[in-house]
């Protein structure tokens, strides 16, 4: 009974060999599907973690990245801004802000940026939606760097705070 069964797995191991052999002897006999599919595809190279791909990775054509929006806030002005006596490291300072080309991060609310406007001095103006505690607004920011870029005013409603950068 054993050697049924090896001899019932060792027959199809013996066909595939057989086949390779009669396929060499008469042209125009495709051993393998693949090959007649797809008869320019060339195997791909090995990627560095060792597993070979079985099929060739297809072309995707993928569209191009949405155009950024008209009114960045310059690079002049991003980054994270402190007030002048709170630590850089203190996440809870309550004049914590994260200014990005596109957003403004206070402590507790998040100012989308929908226009910057040049002005003199080399101020400018951000018009930005603001959300924070369950309310939204819209306000105007002048903001102005320092000459060395390592302090930012911010005039808010004719109040100006001096904000440190880290």
């Amino acid at each position: 009974m054993k050697r049924m069964i090896l001899l019932s797995l060792l027959l199809p191991i013996a066909a595939c060999g057989k086949q390779d052999r009669d396929a060499a002897k008469q042209p125009g006999v495709v051993t393998n599907i693949l090959d007649q599919a797809v008869p320019d595809a060339r195997p791909a190279d090995a990627p560095a973690n060792g597993i070979a791909p079985m099929e060739p990775s297809p072309t995707v054509d993928t569209p191009p990245p949405p155009a950024a929006p008209d009114g960045l806030i310059p690079a002049a002005f991003q980054g994270r801004w402190v007030g002048e006596q709170e630590k850089c490291g203190d996440r809870a300072a309550p004049l914590e802000l994260k200014v990005a080309p596109d957003s403004l991060i206070f402590h507790e609310s998040v100012g989308t940026v929908k226009a910057v406007r040049a002005e003199s001095d080399g101020r400018v103006a951000v018009d930005a939606a603001f959300t924070g505690e369950g309310q939204s607004w819209t306000r105007t920011l002048q903001m102005r760097p320092s000459a060395d870029g390592q302090a930012l005013t911010i005039t808010n409603d004719g109040t100006a705070v001096v904000r440190k950068r880290c």
